[in-house]
């Protein structure tokens, strides 16, 4: 990779003002995309990158490893739609092939080749991705939605008697794992343990190799079992493919959807209840009727989508975009957080985005995340059974005390602490276990499940009592 030219907008050597979050430069002039400097305010950084160079901006990834950070909205699609130019395989990075990633570097267990869809292009991508597309496109979401609620419902009653608790650590970070553990057809007792483990892994804590080798191990073990036994689950549905992916193939995967569903859908639930419970636009968009609980999901993938950035293409060839030239090997960050606030598509940030699902929030082109739909789902679905239990529930805290921790993907709201009026545990009965949809053609490689998972699935009756009550709390507000 080579550092920008003469005619970027301003000289490398400029170095930015004390208190500017940019002020953080490692070799050549660029700035750092990781460290303490970087992770105070990404949005910020971005912002500045932005002014500095434009769509494109050259950063140094951990060990000062040189990329490319796309900012701009058409050159992250330029890239995500174009595997020609810009592959997924992470073997064509230069530095890789130069030994410059050991296994021991930060980047490694994100960045090193895999046999999954994550890293593949062309007609092995479509063989592994197909299989996820059509087995996701046979959930039935009615039944799917019934868990949710069930779940959620689980959730408040640990802690509904107390009248305080702090929503990322108490819902946020427990939902999603134990909706994807009925998915893939694992008894709901592993759910706890893998939250655990998942959330262990992602911290990149020194148990985290552990932690993946007790993931690994269930999964092993869930896949032995579903090809000996199999159900109306994901798993099943994968080794009965078609396209006849081997158990490892299937254990690989299964890994990649887990972990991926959790780390995104975590991080959504706790923005959009920080957003509903302090956004005085958001309060006041759901009593008059403005939003619905999925229009500010929507909302929150613009504004703050669960990955901030991914690093994940590889230059195939000596090219060009937004005005720098790119060298074959060279690594791109697409910035998927400063994409979504690009002034080209998005003049103006404060005005509402209802029903436009045009982010990047899920990536695009044929890597676009194949389940968002029910990543969305787990989060309305959630986060109203949640406000259906406690309706008056309240931030606990000053919202300015609320404290976030970033990293080179993402970034996380450490703690939620609300208030409320105590209430007794309400446990729900077992709904019984859906039915598989017939299977759905899959429809493209970024179309993601073919059935809407947004159709409503708890009564009329229902919905109208809970918005009946959460009017009367946001007004009272």
């Amino acid at each position: 990779m080579t550092p920008p030219d003469e005619h970027s907008r301003t000289e490398t050597a400029t170095a930015p003002p004390p208190q500017c979050p940019a002020h953080a430069y490692g070799t050549g002039g660029m700035v750092r995309l990781y460290g303490p400097a970087a992770e105070a305010d990404p949005m910020g950084l971005y912002e500045q990158l932005r002014e500095r160079y434009g769509a494109v901006a050259p950063v140094l990834l951990h060990g000062d490893l040189p990329a490319w950070l796309v900012l701009g909205y058409r050159e992250n699609l330029d890239v995500m739609r174009t595997p020609s130019r810009f592959s997924r395989d992470s073997r064509n990075w230069r530095d890789m092939r130069e030994g410059k990633l050991t296994p021991e570097h930060p980047l490694a267990p994100i960045s090193t080749w895999q046999p999954i869809c994550a890293f593949a292009d062309g007609q092995v991508h479509e063989r592994w991705r197909g299989a996820i597309n059509d087995s996701m496109g046979r959930f039935d979401r009615r039944g799917m939605r019934r868990h949710i609620t069930r779940f959620a419902g689980q959730l408040v009653d640990r802690f509904c008697t107390t009248g305080t608790a702090d929503l990322v650590d108490d819902f946020a970070e427990h939902l999603p794992m134990l909706v994807m553990t009925q998915l893939l057809g694992m008894p709901e007792e592993y759910g706890p343990r893998l939250v655990k483990a998942a959330r262990d892994m992602i911290k990149g804590t020194e148990t985290a190799v552990a932690s993946n080798a007790y993931v690994q191990e269930t999964l092993r073990k869930l896949v032995a079992r579903k090809r000996a036994d199999p159900g109306p689950d994901f798993t099943s549905w994968l080794l009965e493919h078609p396209a006849e992916l081997t158990d490892d193939e299937v254990q690989q995967h299964l890994r990649l959807v887990l972990i991926a569903a959790y780390e995104t859908t975590a991080n959504l639930i706790a923005n959009t209840l920080r957003m509903v419970l302090t956004d005085p636009r958001c309060r006041a968009n759901l009593a008059g009727g403005h939003m619905t609980l999925p229009d500010a999901v929507e909302q929150i993938l613009w504004d703050e989508p669960p990955f901030t950035t991914i690093l994940g293409r590889w230059a195939t060839q000596d090219t060009e975009l937004g005005g720098h030239k790119i060298k074959s090997g060279d690594p791109l960050v697409l910035g998927l957080a400063a994409a979504n606030l690009d002034t080209a598509i998005r003049p103006d940030p404060t005005a509402p985005v209802h029903g436009n699902r045009s982010h990047l929030a899920f990536s695009g082109g044929a890597h676009e995340c194949p389940g968002q739909d029910i990543g969305r789902a787990i989060a309305d679905t959630g986060i109203e059974a949640l406000l259906t239990r406690l309706p008056d529930i309240r931030l606990a805290v000053p919202e300015d005390e609320l404290s976030w921790v970033s990293a080179l993907m993402s970034r996380h709201l450490v703690e939620l602490p609300v208030e409320f009026t105590p209430q007794q545990p309400q446990p729900m009965p077992l709904p019984e276990l859906p039915a598989p949809a017939p299977a759905a053609q899959d429809a493209g490689e970024s179309a993601g499940p073919a059935t809407d998972p947004a159709a409503p699935a708890p009564s009329s009756s229902t919905r109208r009592s809970w918005w009946a009550s959460l009017t009367r709390w946001l007004r009272r507000g």
